[in-house]
Order: structure tokens, then C-alpha cells, then sequence
């Protein structure tokens, strides 16, 4: 991007010197896997996975398992770092979700999403946490979740949801309740939302809802063809009440310039989503003083004429969306080695040994999650997702 340059890890500049690395903790009913990115000088970020390894204890046992887990790197590795973002994934919300919260009691400084998405190694949760060292924290009135940093203020919002007549009527109200909340906050969802997640009930049936209602609240707001759209997955999942059928996690940033964002399209690769009827970005590119992050959408096994690639067969599948997301980091300057986590979404548990073994051999310390979620089209076996950040200097722009 103009103006920017790659910066070597070990730099002599200690504003800019930083540590990225990856590790795998275990113990008797966990599996910890941590991405830690390290900065001798400003804000370190780390992304947690943690899975139950029991599919033998209750739900009780394992949920106290991985909490206890996750309490334990905050007061070990991980001290005085701070949760920004959490997501767990349960296999059964109806029965699940209460007991979750009241056992975790989140503290307001954290986003929160619950998600039914079964972990595919056959336990009932898992966790995926954002941490960040430096940074103040703060619940705003409206129910964003702010992260403040020198000049930026990273705004989080998690499991929201209504209980409109249908998945179109939700997602609008979903969509211009957002607005307003970014609004509030002197930001806009053109200018300032990095990253959107639509969770739906029954998706084979819901998701043309959730497509209509953002389409057109999209065009509201002048995000369309013409000028851009925004990072996003829109998957199965479901809220812990049947009512609800489409529950939103957002992402945004007050204090970037326009010219810090770019998106990623790979157009040697994929086609432009508003060929198929959709609205959303591949990847977007965010760029500070200090680093790149990169956020990389749902991804699937498509070409870029917009048709599913290897229907009906998951090894190739699994490869050719691999391919796409390499073309989408490459054209961000990265590649798989930056990225943070990942997270796996599978239509057919059947197809979960397989994939696991692909990811295993390619991507063994990458921290991931395998969660059982139909993907939007029914001919795609697999989806995934990813973020990434990676060392840069850039003196116009203020550091993370």
C-alpha cells in the first residue's frame, strides 16, 4: 500500500520490534493453542483457541474446564493482557448458554458471542478469545464494547439479535440498530465497520432474508458496487431461543483515515460478490503506524466466476478454498505464516476426519477451530475464515 514498508523482526527500532509466534498447551481436558504477537513497545495481541478434550464429561465439566483454562493464562502467560473479543461455540445453545453465563459473569470490557456451532472433536465448547495488552476498556451505553488505544477506538459488538417476524425483517433491524449505534459514536458503517458475522437458524432457508435486508439497508448507506462493502461471514448458527433467526457480531474502528483500509478482491481467483447477488468484501486490509491486520472472510471453494468448485467432494474443495484465501492474504503482502487463527465450518460432520487431518499436516500450529455450520450455499462443503497481523511502519498513521 502507499507510503508503507516491510519492517524485518529484528529491527533496531524498538518501537517497531516485535515477537510472533504460536504454541500448543495441553493438559488433562484441554487444549489451549496460542497466537502471540508481541511488541516490545505499544499494544501485544494474542488470539486463544481452547477445546475440551473430553467428549466423556458433562457439559457442566467441560465448560468449567475450559473457563479454568482460560482464567489460568490470564493469571500466567498471558498476564496483563485483556479479553476484547470472545466467542464460544456450543453444541447445544438452548441448554448450554445460561449456564454459561452466569458461571463465566463476563466483566462489561469484553464482547460477547455465543454461537450454536458444535466443535467438531465431539465435545460441547469451545472457546475462541482476542486479548490485547495496553488498552482501556469500557462498555458504551448503547452496548458496544469500546478498545481504546492513542488515537483509535475499537468498537465490539456480540450476540445481538431480535425477535422480528422473519430472518429479513431481523437482519434490517439488526442492520439500521447498528447504524444508529455507530452514529453515536460520530462513525458510519461505510467509514468505519471492519468486519460484520451473520449467524442464522436453518441458513439453507433463512439466508435469502439476511441477503435481501442488507442489501438494501447497504445501498442506504452508500456501500454498493460502486464503492465498497465490508468483511463478513454469514453462516449457520444459532441463538440459544428459537426465535431467534439471525444473530450479529460487528467489528469497527473510530480515528483510521479512508486510505488505511483496502480490500482484497483476488480477482484471478474470485468474482466480485454483487455477481451472485451478494454484498460483502473477500478480505479487508487495515494499516497502522506500527501493523497490518488483515480480516479474511468466510471463503469457500469458488472460482472467479462466482460456480462451486469440486461439488460434493471435500479434499478438493478444502484445497481450492485454500488457494483462494493464499490469493487473498498475497495480495495484503501476507501469507498463512501471519495469520492469527482460524476458524472451520463444515456442512457434513462426516467430512470432519479428513479436514482435520488436511489442516494437521499443512497448518499444525496455526491455532483453529472445526465447528459443525452449513455454509450459505448448500454445494459448499467448507468454509473458513481468518485474521492475521504482521509487522509495518507507516509514519502518516498513528500506531495500533
Amino acid at each position: 500500500m502507499p507510503g508503507s514498508s516491510r519492517v524485518d523482526n529484528n529491527s533496531n527500532n524498538n518501537y517497531f520490534m516485535n515477537d510472533k509466534k504460536q504454541e500448543t498447551n495441553q493438559t488433562e481436558n484441554t487444549q489451549t493453542e496460542i497466537f502471540k504477537y508481541n511488541v516490545s513497545d505499544g499494544v501485544s495481541e494474542y488470539h486463544v483457541i481452547i477445546h475440551a478434550t473430553r467428549p466423556e464429561d458433562t457439559y457442566e465439566q467441560q465448560l468449567n474446564a475450559v473457563v479454568n483454562a482460560y482464567f489460568a493464562l490470564l493469571g500466567g502467560e498471558l498476564h496483563g493482557s485483556v479479553a476484547v473479543f470472545k466467542r464460544y461455540f456450543l453444541s447445544d445453545a438452548a441448554n448450554q448458554a445460561d449456564s454459561l453465563l452466569v458461571l463465566t459473569t463476563e466483566s462489561s470490557d469484553c464482547a460477547l458471542s455465543i454461537v450454536e456451532q458444535a466443535p467438531l472433536n465431539g465435545t460441547k465448547i469451545a472457546l475462541w478469545a482476542y486479548l490485547q495488552t495496553g488498552v482501556q476498556t469500557k462498555v458504551l451505553h448503547n452496548g458496544l464494547f469500546e478498545v481504546a488505544h492513542g488515537a483509535y477506538r475499537h468498537l465490539w459488538g456480540g450476540s445481538v439479535y431480535n425477535r422480528a417476524a422473519n430472518s429479513e425483517y431481523q437482519t434490517r433491524l439488526l442492520l439500521n440498530d447498528y447504524v444508529m449505534q455507530l452514529m453515536e459514536q460520530g462513525c458510519t458503517l461505510a467509514g468505519n465497520c471492519i468486519r460484520t458475522w451473520f449467524f442464522v437458524q436453518n441458513v439453507d432457508v433463512n439466508y435469502a432474508g439476511v441477503v435481501k435486508a442488507r442489501n438494501e439497508v447497504f445501498v442506504t448507506q452508500n456501500l454498493t458496487e460502486k464503492t465498497h462493502c465490508i468483511s463478513s461471514t454469514g453462516i449457520g448458527g444459532r441463538h440459544a431461543d428459537p426465535k431467534v433467526l439471525v444473530q450479529m457480531d460487528t467489528y469497527a474502528v473510530s480515528g483510521l483515515k479512508p486510505e488505511q483500509i483496502h480490500f482484497l478482491y483476488a480477482p484471478t481467483h474470485l468474482n466480485p460478490t454483487y455477481g451472485y447477488g451478494v454484498s460483502f468484501e473477500r478480505g479487508t486490509v487495515v494499516d497502522y503506524g506500527d501493523r497490518r491486520q488483515v480480516f479474511i472472510s468466510g471463503t469457500a471453494s469458488i472460482n472467479n466466476k462466482g460456480e462451486v468448485v469440486y461439488p460434493g467432494d471435500i479434499r478438493m474443495q478444502t484445497e481450492r478454498m485454500w488457494e483462494n484465501v493464499e490469493a487473498l492474504l498475497k495480495e495484503a503482502d501476507c501469507t498463512f505464516d501471519d495469520l492469527g487463527q482460524m476458524i472451520v465450518y463444515l456442512r457434513d460432520t462426516a467430512d470432519y476426519l479428513v479436514v482435520k487431518e488436511m489442516y494437521d499436516k499443512r497448518f499444525p500450529d496455526t491455532p483453529k477451530v472445526f465447528v459443525h455450520a452449513p455454509v450459505c450455499r448448500p454445494g459448499w462443503l467448507i468454509e473458513m475464515e481468518c485474521m492475521g497481523v504482521k509487522a509495518l511502519e507507516n509514519k502518516d498513521y498513528a500506531p495500533f
